[in-house]
């Protein structure tokens, strides 16, 4: 359990629970959850999208319709055999081509936000991670989404930020030391998708 291996993260328990809320209502709602970081926080951007989209604890074997859907191909049988149940996210800073092209013509500060825009629906969930809580191409990011209705949560450290004060649900990690937040940050979005997992699978 997270509050036993991480007792110092008691203090964020409120916080991390809502955020799991959120979550779980964004993905029974049918959503999907967008992610995005700078640096170490772009890497860990990806590692959740890595944990929601394929198996993390269990092994999500496909079932119902779609299954039965698959098996009517040719080589049905290792196909579904070779597919895991997916909870979709996207991880905004993989996507090379438009965050380099959207800098270099429009503003670098508007990546994310841009790809908010064009991407999220009003079921959906963007997560921001930011260990000043102050990157400004996730402040803006949060700032569309709010505009667009979209639910937001972000993983900061513990100093009140420009996203504190913006985000639905804000995740602190208690410290203001960059990789000490980084590392905080870790096991509490291990958290998040397991049980996650555990409710859809």
């Amino acid at each position: 359990m997270i509050y036993t291996n991480y007792p110092e993260l008691k203090g964020c328990k409120e916080d991390i629970e809502k955020a799991l809320t959120v979550l779980i209502d964004c993905y029974l709602k049918g959503g999907k959850v967008l992610v995005a970081g700078n640096g170490g926080s772009a890497s860990d951007s990806a590692h959740i999208v890595g944990e929601l989209m394929k198996g993390f604890v269990s092994k999500r074997e496909v079932a119902g319709a779609k299954k039965e859907q698959i098996l009517k191909q040719d080589d049905g049988e290792y196909l579904v055999s070779h597919l895991q149940g997916a909870l979709p996210a996207i991880d905004l800073t993989s996507s090379n081509a438009i965050l380099s092209a959207f800098a270099n013509d429009v503003a670098a500060d508007m990546v994310y936000a841009q790809m908010v825009f064009g991407y999220a629906k009003n079921e959906d969930v963007f997560i921001g991670l930011t260990t000043s809580g102050n990157s400004k191409n996730i402040v803006n990011a949060v700032k569309v989404a709010k505009a667009l209705g979209i639910k937001t949560i972000v993983f900061t450290g513990n100093a009140d930020s420009l996203c504190s004060k913006l985000a639905d649900v804000t995740i602190r990690a208690p410290s203001n030391e960059t990789y000490r937040v980084q590392e905080y940050h870790l096991p509490i979005y291990h958290y998040l998708c397991m049980k996650i997992e555990e409710k859809f699978f």
